[in-house]
């Protein structure tokens, strides 16, 4: 443990001395930490995985969105020792926030955070969390783990706070810089000091919220609204592909209305859309409430998987086409667009539920780790897709390079006849045979 400073010495700091690690170098903590080492802080950016730092000193980042240009520039230091996080100031944890089978919170990686850093504290030093959780976990749950692993008192000589990341994975446009920073702390001199490191970061300006809590509930409240935005014209589209309508036609007709809301039908997946919810619906039901229309969105976009691929296995059946004797090629396997992140991709329910018809499927994506996607879910990406071998094509995911090789090219997979599922609806109705 490195010698403890007085708590004078500690609270007359100034914020540009401050040491900070960043903790967690995903799609949250690499970026933060070449934007903090830009703005002129000392930064260190930590993470377990050996093999990710190694990249990352050789100009690479295996998520694809920080560039070797930056990361050739970047002042900041990458370790995956915890001996190297002693001599910190300041700790900001940005690891994931995942959901058990049962899909209740798994805290283990974000307590695991604070039991590593814990040994290191001294008086004054600050951890600010940036992980989605459910409002009272920073307070209630890291801070108690933080004061027992180093000895110190929580908020006297622990400074905790919270600012939630608005990472959006692939998005250029609303990058970190871009987007406005909620940012919390235990008090208003705490919050000071919080607001004073993000601000040179954060162009678009910081927002101080009233307390730890109102900005945990706020971060997990935005992606649970969008959830179940997406949730509603999930289910208009369950209901009209039994009225025989096109969903996206109807939605652009209504779209001509000044507020109606421009969401699409799709797959939910990720790690945000996907299991915030679950945090919330979690800690409301601690409270004694039942949350019935989140948890009835959450059913409806967690069960879109299967439905595609029984619409699929319908359409095959319609062609006279054995569904036990097809072959499949599913293009797109991340959760999103242009990002190679496949943590909770819902493409894996479409190749499950066809699995349960005997189908054979490939599946190919420019953007996968095929060792990451091979341990993580059995399955291996194809290189290249075999031209004029499939008995249907099922667009996934709308990556760009997917986009740009045209419903044509694409439909030059298949066999003729082949039946072409366009997921996302990025090719007129015309060119495709299924839409969702």
């Amino acid at each position: 443990m490195k010698h403890a400073r007085s708590g004078t010495q500690a609270m007359s700091r100034q914020t540009d001395q401050d040491r900070i690690a960043v903790l967690g170098l995903g799609y949250v903590g690499l970026p933060l930490a070449l934007g903090l080492a830009r703005a002129g802080f000392q930064t260190l950016g930590f993470d377990t995985d050996a093999a990710h730092i190694t990249a990352l000193g050789r100009g690479h980042d295996r998520n694809g969105e920080v560039s070797e240009r930056s990361l050739a520039e970047t002042r900041a230091r990458f370790s995956c020792d915890p001996a190297d996080l002693a001599g910190c100031t300041v700790y900001i944890i940005g690891v994931p926030t995942p959901i058990t089978d049962a899909k209740t919170p798994d805290l283990e990686p974000l307590k695991g955070a604070c039991r590593m850093i814990a040994p290191h504290l001294v008086p004054g030093d600050m951890v600010i969390v940036e992980s989605t959780v459910y409002p009272g976990v920073t307070e209630e749950i890291c801070g108690p783990v933080l004061a027992e692993g180093s000895g110190l008192e929580l908020y006297s000589q622990i400074k905790l706070a919270y600012s939630p990341e608005r990472v959006n994975p692939g998005d250029a446009e609303h990058s970190m810089e871009n987007v406005v920073k909620i940012v919390s702390a235990q008090d208003a001199e705490t919050l000071d000091r919080v607001a004073a490191i993000y601000a040179p970061v954060v162009k678009a300006g910081v927002h101080r919220a009233s307390s730890i809590r109102t900005a945990e509930a706020a971060k997990v409240i935005e992606n649970t609204q969008r959830d179940l935005n997406i949730a509603l014209v999930n289910e208009f589209s369950l209901i009209f592909s039994r009225l025989g309508l096109d969903t996206l036609e109807v939605l652009e007709a209504a779209g001509t209305k000044w507020n109606f809301l421009p969401f699409k039908p799709g797959l939910v997946g990720g790690h945000c859309i996907g299991v915030d919810p679950y945090y919330l619906t979690y800690r409301a039901e601690q409270s004694g409430y039942h949350p019935e229309v989140i948890l009835a969105g959450r059913r409806i976009n967690d069960n879109m998987g299967r439905h595609v691929a029984r619409q699929l296995i319908k359409a095959l059946i319609a062609r006279r086409i054995d569904p036990g004797r097809a072959r499949v090629l599913v293009m797109g396997f991340t959760f999103k667009e242009n990002c190679a992140d496949i943590r909770n991709t819902r493409v894996a329910d479409i190749l499950s539920e066809l699995a349960e018809y005997s189908v054979a499927t490939e599946v190919c994506d420019p953007w996968v780790d095929p060792e990451a996607m091979e341990q993580e879910y059995g399955v291996t990406p194809v290189s290249e897709p075999t031209t004029g071998a499939y008995d249907a094509i099922v667009v996934a995911v709308a990556h760009r390079q997917f986009v740009e090789l045209g419903a044509a090219a694409i439909r030059a997979f298949g066999l003729p006849g082949a039946v072409l599922y366009d997921i996302k609806g990025i090719f007129s109705k015309s060119d495709t045979d299924l839409r969702l």
